[in-house]
């Protein structure tokens, strides 16, 4: 299964988001020409603010599916160009949302696997300005997949995403968004090797159904 690289995006400039914020944020993020390094830590001239909540190994690199731009720019009656969603990556051809977690993709000269999903938060709430934004977008679902980096290495806008593996048990980034299958949840943690995190969102998932 192979897809394409839309855009690779870093931080514009970092977003003053006045005294009640935690920190100011980099999710204003735009395209950027050429080959970008990737490291264990995400993209070379990105950075993450909030580093409590965002970015580390297993949130390296975000990425977001164009066919799930456009269903939002459809309706907010806006452009949803790369980046505004914060994310690092605009892909089309390849499933985002719905791709299998420990998926790997090889893109450019760089390794990554599918990790956990973004989970909307305040700070995006607030970028995007849109009247329940919070609610909507979790309720659509479309919420885009991180990243951790296998194989560091450098890739561009316009290079292809190559799917070179995808795990049998079928757990998808969305299912663990949705955490609502407890059969889902506890298949993902008796996988071997994933993400630390893929296991601290099931667990969490998990428990709450149960609860």
């Amino acid at each position: 299964m192979t897809g394409r690289v839309l855009a690779v995006c870093v931080v514009h400039a970092d977003v003053p988001f006045g005294r009640r914020a935690v920190v100011d944020s980099g999710i204003d993020k735009r395209p950027v020409d050429g080959q970008v390094d990737v490291h264990e830590l995400g993209i070379g001239g990105d950075h993450c603010r909030d580093t409590k909540f965002h970015g580390g190994l297993d949130q390296a690199v975000y990425a977001y599916d164009e066919v799930e731009a456009q269903h939002w720019a459809d309706e907010l009656g806006v452009p949803v160009p790369p980046g505004l969603f914060g994310e690092n990556l605009r892909t089309e051809g390849v499933p985002v949302t719905d791709a299998v977690i420990g998926s790997r993709w090889r893109i450019g000269t760089v390794t990554l696997e599918v990790t956990i999903a973004r989970k909307p938060c305040a700070t995006f709430a607030r970028w995007m300005d849109q009247p329940r934004w919070i609610r909507r977008f979790a309720d659509r679902g479309d919420v885009g997949a991180y990243f951790r980096i296998l194989e560091p290495g450098v890739f561009g806008g316009g290079d292809t995403v190559t799917v070179e593996s995808v795990p049998q048990h079928g757990v998808t980034v969305r299912d663990l968004f949705r955490g609502t299958d407890a059969t889902a949840m506890s298949t993902l943690l008796d996988q071997p090797d994933l993400a630390p995190k893929v296991y601290r969102d099931a667990a969490a998932a998990l428990k709450s159904l149960r609860n």
